[in-house]
């Protein structure tokens, strides 16, 4: 049977696809499945650096649940919303491949590799992980032998991944939320080269997104609000004596209050993870679909609808992440390791800058080979070659970044027949 929620305008690709068993979006999400970029994933950072425990979750298992709940809750909109039915309905295929791919360009390191990166990159058109996810979509994913190339995407998957939409400009100085400027041209072929309304200021730009963005996005809250507090509670980095005392130093509604209770009556009883996957549950059924018009309805059901949250979730939700930023985030465990990850990929970024930027005429081969021989291409001007320096630190797993920087400046660490 025919989804009639979708049309060609949502199937198009930028080149042509050939014939296949396959719908769009099918093969927009088995591409991202089987690549590389997808499967280093699993030795990034979600919130504890990769490889310190056994079972806390990398941005692989992140993602992967991310998907999972993407798609529990269209199938959740189906059943529930009297706005669908069985001939017109969100697909699975196209919300489980934005949920994969959304974490697919962030750095080592978490938010502070992102963070180091940004500034590092700020003459040089900014870093942004929702956009470098783009620009791996749509530009490097399937990179090799100095050749670069994106993956085709379908024009509704790359909205589906479009969190932001303001261009970067330097003179605002934007810290993150942005698109790079080169992506103009896929951000015009996401809408159709339709500008966006004179009344939307930054904020309103940002926030326009797709049914399938916004399911992603609240796919990603569920996720990481619920699932970080599994983590750090089996860490030790949540406690009842920690909580308690949090609690006592900051104002709560009653309403918050009763959310902290609950969480200290789960961590009491021991069952912290099938508890909180529970709550996963409750979260699903917290969205409902609220139909309106926009500037792009006209040409696509996918920006017809808003995904409504229970306000009472939300405000868990929000206490959840709250409590993980207060107690994780921010102690000091987290906050040295971070600090050893930033400095570490700020001497890295440095020393490849002078080593491949002019004046730099001699210099070191300090890149795999593929890459040496697409930053000498003479088409490049300093600006590209800097992006691609910055790609190449941002794909890097968190081992593989140290590993690299301990080559690079620890003497008595590597040899020559090691790989780079």
């Amino acid at each position: 049977m025919k989804n009639t929620f979708y049309n060609d305008f949502d199937f198009e690709t930028r080149e042509k696809r050939g014939a296949d068993y396959r719908s769009p979006f099918q093969i927009d999400r088995d591409r991202i499945i089987h690549s590389f970029s997808f499967r280093r994933l699993q030795a990034k950072t979600q919130v504890f650096f990769s490889g310190e425990y056994d079972f806390y979750r990398t941005r692989l298992t992140h993602s992967m649940e991310v998907a999972q709940i993407g798609r529990s809750i269209c199938s959740f909109l189906l059943s529930s919303s009297p706005l669908l039915k069985d001939d017109y309905f969100i697909d699975q295929d196209l919300v489980e491949a934005a949920c994969l791919s959304h974490d697919l360009g962030h750095p080592p390191f978490g938010h502070a590799g992102e963070e180091i990166l940004n500034k590092m990159m700020h003459p040089w058109g900014g870093f942004e992980g929702n956009a470098q996810t783009l620009r791996i979509l749509t530009r490097t994913i399937y990179s090799s032998k100095g050749i670069r190339k994106g993956m085709n995407p379908s024009r509704a998957f790359i909205d589906s991944i479009l969190k932001y939409k303001f261009l970067y400009d330097p003179e605002k100085n934007l810290k993150n939320h942005f698109l790079y400027q080169d992506q103009k041209e896929i951000l015009d072929f996401a809408f159709n080269n339709r500008p966006f309304p004179q009344e939307f200021d930054f904020k309103r730009v940002n926030s326009f997104r797709s049914i399938e963005c916004q399911i992603m996005d609240w796919s990603d809250d569920t996720s990481y609000s619920l699932n970080d507090m599994v983590d750090s509670i089996k860490t030790g980095f949540i406690t009842i004596e920690k909580v308690e005392n949090w609690e006592k130093d900051n104002k709560f509604t009653d309403k918050e209050h009763a959310i902290i209770h609950n969480v200290l009556e789960i961590i009491r009883s021991g069952s912290v993870e099938s508890l909180f996957a529970r709550k996963i549950g409750e979260f699903i059924k917290a969205c409902r679909l609220i139909e309106n018009e926009t500037f792009m309805s006209d040409l696509t059901n996918r920006h017809r609808y808003t995904l409504q949250i229970d306000p009472d979730i939300r405000t868990e939700c929000e206490l959840y992440k709250r409590l993980s930023r207060e107690l994780v985030f921010d102690s000091p465990q987290i906050s040295q390791l971070e600090f050893k990850g930033h400095f570490m990929l700020k001497q890295l970024f440095s020393t490849l800058l002078n080593n491949y930027i002019s004046p730099a005429d001699n210099h070191l081969l300090l890149l795999p080979m593929d890459m040496e021989d697409t930053i000498q291409s003479e088409n490049l001007v300093d600006s590209e070659k800097v992006r691609i320096l910055c790609d190449y630190i941002a794909g890097m797993t968190d081992r593989y970044a140290v590993r690299f920087y301990k080559r690079l400046f620890i003497p008595d660490y590597g040899s020559i027949v090691d790989l780079v």
